[in-house]
């Protein structure tokens, strides 16, 4: 992990050095103090989100640390999608086309396409409905669950956008809502603030709301955020099975962040394999060991699906299963991209999504 975010970090460092030398000479014609105050503002936004970051638990006024996180995150998009596409005009330049004028500016042309497109794909997340069918019997035979995961609640999504959400999950009518982990972003600053707590108590469901936590729980402070979650009305439980009052079982399990968390196998010691189980997992590593323990729907998130282009080819190097409903030998599996994102507003090559399970029991 230590590597990758190091790559990660080197890769931005030289696309924004890459970016601002060939900015510099698209405009090196203007005045000297242009050059200057546009070298200040752009290493400012270079560098604004990892400030918001150090300073996440900081009690400042509001609109500081949410003003840097859009234009931090932001900024990374644009480096991103201004890298590559320069690089290739660049590449186009020197070996078919030497004539070819205004690179730099085809670039910000394209860029600035590509995240309108993004931006309003980000607004729209799709609703994925799944029948599924299950070998083991239950109580009343077909229920109706929402699972959902990743809503990042924060500076980056705000109050506005989790009444959206609420609204798309209470029109579904679900007998149970499941969320596999991230509902908090960064830090719960923001949702105390805005008093989000009031959207989350709207939440409601007959057989109840649950989750299990995410990273960003504990980037956010663990217990900080179970009470917080808990004065929602939402029962956000690490490691627990509980059986519903149809007899199905939810296996709620603590994340892969907290290394010491329950062995897989002592959890599932504690189920009645006759039952139906469904296990609630934020990030989805071992499924194959899921599907052969008997788990009949496997729900996670985490991976975002990349997100960003060309983000969901490396996630689908990582995982197993990294993005969509699959079945598996024995599981159902479905991984959610998230209703929301962490970071840019944008989903590009990605969709946001929320799913409606209808679940029927063959027998």
């Amino acid at each position: 992990m230590t590597t990758l975010l190091a790559l990660v970090l080197t890769c931005f460092f030289i696309g924004n050095s890459y970016v601002f030398i060939r900015s510099l000479q698209a405009i090196s014609g203007t005045p000297l103090y242009i050059k200057i105050l546009f070298g200040i503002l752009f290493w400012l936004s270079a560098i604004s989100l990892f400030i918001v970051l150090a300073l996440r638990h900081a009690n400042l006024p509001e609109f500081l640390p949410k003003t840097l996180f859009k234009i931090g995150s932001t900024w990374m998009v644009i480096i991103l999608y201004m890298s590559l596409i320069l690089f290739a005009l660049d590449v186009i330049k020197y070996f078919f086309a030497p004539n070819i004028k205004y690179i730099f500016w085809y670039a910000v042309a394209t860029t600035t396409i590509i995240l309108l497109y993004g931006y309003i794909n980000y607004l729209n997340p799709r609703i994925n409905r799944i029948d599924i069918a299950i070998e083991k019997p239950f109580k009343g035979d077909s229920m109706t669950i929402v699972a959902l995961s990743d809503m990042h609640l924060g500076y980056g999504t705000g109050k506005e956008r989790l009444k959206k959400f609420v609204r798309m999950i209470k029109h579904e009518k679900p007998d149970l809502i499941l969320i596999a982990g991230d509902l908090i972003d960064n830090s719960l600053l923001p949702l105390q603030n805005e008093h989000m707590e009031k959207e989350l108590k709207e939440l409601d469901a007959p057989m109840g709301v649950y989750m299990v936590p995410g990273n960003h729980e504990y980037i956010s402070g663990i217990e900080e955020s179970k009470q917080f979650i808990s004065n929602c009305g939402i029962k956000m439980l690490c490691d627990s099975v509980v059986e519903l009052p149809n007899g199905i079982q939810l296996i709620l399990r603590d994340d892969f962040f907290n290394r010491e968390r329950m062995p897989l196998e002592d959890l599932i010691s504690g189920t009645d394999g006759s039952k139906p189980m469904i296990m609630v997992d934020h990030q989805p590593h071992g499924i194959t060991r899921k599907n052969e323990l008997g788990i009949d729907l496997q729900i996670s998130g985490h991976t975002h699906n990349g997100q960003i282009w060309p983000g969901n080819i490396v996630t689908n190097m990582i995982y197993e299963q990294s993005n969509g409903y699959r079945k598996w030998s024995h599981s159902h599996v479905y991984v959610s991209s998230g209703i929301s994102l962490w970071g840019p507003p944008f989903r590009i090559g990605t969709n946001g999504d929320m799913a409606v399970f209808k679940i029927h029991s063959k027998k």
